[in-house]
């Protein structure tokens, strides 16, 4: 049966939300990625063309998930074509408010959370949760988690399989950098002044705990591993990924 790959929320300062963990239970046929501190003033990350100076109003949280959604699909898409094959966007994007609410396999998705779900190829959200986390941390989070959602489209699009999870989320953190660097690159994508400091600070929050395994199921790599992953991804795009 299909398991989510789950993005949960870990606050590491009690009662704050805080910088987002990236985490997601890999499993056959099933969906991925975020958790916890205190966060900056969220910034303006606009998409090439838009005016960079907005609010942290769901007006702008709704408008950002869109370009999130809308460059990770162009670039993925050029990808794609780049290579001689054909691509298909992810399903859909939806957002929920409540526990169950969006079902993945037959097995409902929690609060606190986002995820890919490959059985009905789509990526789902909760939205207050992630409102949250756009207005502390910061428009760039919401770019980084599409993008790290969609890589795990993307692995199931090429077949990409790994022996252990911790393979697999690595190599999306790093899908997730190159998506993100290639388009800022291209003029797609403009990342405004502290955006950088804010994702660095954010993967620098989102390793597992000391002492996790890496061979355990559901384990992502150390915050060390996984801002070297997205690092990577950004500054040389695809070719550290290993995605072919």
């Amino acid at each position: 049966m299909p398991v989510p790959r789950r993005t949960r929320l870990l606050p590491l300062v009690p009662m704050v939300v805080a910088l987002i963990a990236l985490g997601c239970v890999s499993a056959p046929d099933d969906a991925s990625g975020p958790g916890g501190g205190r966060a900056p003033a969220p910034t303006r990350t606009a998409a090439a063309g838009e005016d960079p100076d907005g609010t942290d109003t769901p007006e702008e949280f709704k408008a950002d998930i869109g370009d999130a959604e809308r460059v990770a699909e162009a670039y993925w898409k050029a990808q794609f074509k780049a290579s001689g094959l054909d691509f298909e966007p992810i399903a859909r994007l939806i957002p929920y408010e409540r526990e169950g609410e969006v079902a993945c396999g037959g097995q409902g998705l929690g609060l606190n959370n986002a995820a890919y779900c490959s059985a009905g190829d789509f990526i789902a959200y909760d939205i207050n949760w992630a409102f949250a986390a756009f207005r502390q941390i910061g428009d760039a989070f919401i770019f980084y988690l599409l993008g790290h959602e969609y890589a795990h489209a993307i692995q199931r699009r090429l077949g990409i399989r790994k022996e252990f999870t911790i393979e697999l989320e690595l190599q999306a953190d790093c899908m997730a950098g190159a998506y993100i660097g290639d388009s800022e690159r291209k003029g797609s994508l403009k990342l405004d002044d502290g955006d950088l400091e804010e994702l660095a600070r954010g993967l620098e929050a989102v390793g597992d705990d000391p002492g996790q395994p890496w061979f355990a199921e559901g384990a992502h790599g150390s915050a060390k591993q996984r801002t070297r992953s997205f690092s990577n991804g950004y500054r040389r795009s695809l070719d550290p990924c290993d995605v072919s």
